[in-house]
């Protein structure tokens, strides 16, 4: 039973609702870890209507590489046993403006991948020392085959994605697992003003989705499930058409 969980981007809207799922189901305590850590008590507050006993707020900046083991290492020695942890950081970025400026796009694979391996590499010592728990990693069909429309972001997801993977199997035996989320669109905060592509999903089917992945032990949950069969398909696509592919 999961009791602990930490939410690392403690405003994110998948991550606070697979919070809430977990609350429901028997978490007594909720860890929210943000920027501006002291302007969450929206997601605070709806955790603890949720029925948590304990919800605290840490100080954490995903792309300062600096502070990760430091604010990581405090989080697992003050709510040890940590029982699952959600990566719920990141950005969609501009891909218009990441194909002129080349700092923006570096600044979405920072955030997207590179911020993402500096967490999982520690995460997975600490849970390693533990000896138990579970990390919750949202990837993205996005970086399934990486399409010409949004090829900065998608391929941040794919690199994601495959170290997540690589990770996955890297902890066999350890007694920590990894489950990996494939999501399509998502209608929410990070995309709003866009148009939803087909088979898109809300933050909480994807939490549900999430949650019920996690409780019966996979190792993947793609969301929705359509997906996994269509990419499947898709790899297959010549590249004239894929390259015509929207997002």
């Amino acid at each position: 039973m999961i009791a602990t969980v930490v939410v690392l981007g403690g405003r994110s809207e998948i991550g606070t609702a697979v919070a809430r799922r977990l609350v429901a189901a028997g978490a007594t305590t909720v860890v929210l870890a943000a920027r501006r850590s002291d302007d969450l008590d929206t997601e605070e507050a709806a955790l603890r209507q949720a029925g948590a006993t304990k919800v605290s707020r840490v100080e954490f900046d995903a792309d300062d590489l600096t502070t990760h083991e430091a604010v990581l290492t405090d989080i697992m020695s003050a709510h040890a046993p940590v029982d699952a942890v959600v990566l719920a950081f990141g950005i969609l970025g501009d891909q218009p403006q990441a194909e002129r400026d080349a700092a923006h796009a570096v600044k979405i694979v920072h955030t997207d991948y590179v911020a993402h391996v500096s967490v999982l590499t520690h995460l997975a010592n600490l849970l390693r020392r533990q000896g138990s728990g579970t990390l919750v990693v949202f990837s993205s069909v996005a970086g399934i085959r990486v399409r010409r429309a949004n090829y900065v972001y998608g391929s941040a997801k794919a690199g994601l994605d495959g170290f997540a993977s690589g990770l996955s199997d890297a902890l066999h035996g350890s007694g920590v697992r990894l489950l990996l989320v494939r999501p399509g669109f998502v209608v929410g905060r990070m995309t709003s003003g866009m148009s939803p592509a087909p088979l898109s999903s809300t933050p909480t089917q994807v939490a549900k989705a999430t949650v019920s992945a996690l409780q019966r032990g996979r190792g993947e949950v793609w969301v929705p499930w359509p997906l996994r069969p269509l990419f499947f398909c898709l790899r297959l696509l010549p590249r004239p058409l894929w390259r015509r592919m929207p997002r």
